[in-house]
């Protein structure tokens, strides 16, 4: 990838992002007027989450309705964008009917992204038709809404996907951005979206192994926080059997760290019982690394799952007085990271104040 672009963790794009188009939106500014956004990055690296997650902060801070309509490039012919020609009325002129996907909702409780996917791996005729719509916001005859933010993606030529080097014109008409892999933006993400405990611990003791995608191997099944996401996937939805599953999780992640993951699961069952913790009932904190990493993120799952009972709450914030303070520390920024929502309810707790007044000076230093 070129190296006179920035290079950005998820978490920072988001923030960026949103900041530029809020400000822009507050100040009842034309949309148009943010250059159309091209963020660059390795296969499985969170591109379409990442936009996911601006609209998701675009709705909280303007109250509008955020509408995404994905558009994978790759799938389209240039006339998909433009239309099917027809007749007018009068047989005299040919006239073309919009896409389905430029039928957006104008209106000012709307903000719609157009999230052109797949950019780079689209032929470059197919490219060619994009100027239009990154620039002049445009396609053919048919014209964008004010309220519409044109966000593409791709992967880069380097790495090694279907991807077509694109034509310059097209590129400067772009702010480009190259998402870069980064276990805390996907560790927040994970809370939010309740990833697998048993996912979120591995990968917070192994945090090398949430991107492994090395261009010049030949293996199909490697690591991307979108293939752990599946992993994720069959234990939440399938089996969390890890006998069971083994071999579907070697197929997403590939075998040998799909063997490290496996052996590293089997230590839970001599981990305390995660309800008893909640309870109040366990005051013993185990002291090997790695069944600390894996009972914070069972009890962040937890605690998920109950975030009205703040009793419960309070007794595991008790326990975690008792944690060693770094992975105490990991425990409450994955408390907060629940949700605003959660987070606000914290500051209800009294074991939580009192937490907070004993480490609470340690947080920007957690793991």
């Amino acid at each position: 990838m070129s190296s006179n672009i920035p290079q950005m963790k998820v978490n920072n794009a988001v923030t960026k992002l949103s900041t530029c188009y809020e400000t822009i939106i507050a100040n009842k500014q034309s949309i148009k007027d943010m250059p159309s956004v091209m963020l660059w990055g390795p296969p499985g690296v969170g591109k379409s989450q990442l936009v996911r997650q601006i609209a998701k902060s675009l709705e909280d801070s303007t109250s509008k309705k955020v509408v995404v309509t994905d558009v994978r490039l790759l799938l389209f012919n240039p006339v998909d964008l433009r239309g099917i020609p027809t007749s007018n009325a009068d047989k005299t002129l040919s006239i073309w009917l919009k896409p389905k996907i430029f039928d957006m909702d104008p209106s000012n409780k709307v903000i719609n992204i157009l999230f052109l996917d797949e950019i780079s791996a689209a032929p470059q005729s197919v490219q060619a038709a994009a100027y239009q719509i990154t620039l002049d916001r445009v396609v053919g005859e048919h014209r964008l809404p004010d309220n519409c933010i044109v966000i593409a993606a791709g992967n880069r030529v380097t790495d090694r996907s279907v991807a077509f080097k694109m034509p310059r014109a097209l590129a400067n008409r772009l702010l480009h951005i190259e998402i870069v892999p980064d276990f805390s933006s996907w560790r927040d993400w994970a809370i939010k979206n309740g990833i697998n405990d048993r996912v979120l611990g591995f990968l917070s003791f192994k945090s090398d192994y949430l991107n492994v995608d090395d261009a010049k191997s030949d293996d199909v099944a490697f690591p991307t926080p979108r293939s752990w996401e599946m992993v994720s996937n069959i234990l939440n939805k399938v089996s969390d059997d890890i006998e069971f599953s083994y071999q579907l999780i070697s197929g997403l992640v590939g075998s040998g760290v799909a063997s490290e993951f496996k052996a590293w699961s089997k230590m839970y069952k001599d981990l305390p019982k995660i309800e008893d913790i909640f309870l109040g009932r366990v005051a013993v904190v185990p002291k090997a690394t790695d069944q600390l990493y894996a009972l914070t993120s069972s009890m962040i799952a937890y605690a998920r799952e109950n975030t009205d009972n703040l009793k419960l709450i309070g007794n595991s914030i008790d326990y975690a007085l008792k944690m060693p303070a770094d992975f105490s520390c990991v425990l409450m920024k994955g408390y907060q990271s629940i949700s605003k929502e959660f987070a606000k309810k914290l500051l209800t707790i009294p074991a939580y104040l009192k937490w907070m007044n004993h480490r609470g000076k340690l947080l920007n230093g957690a793991l």
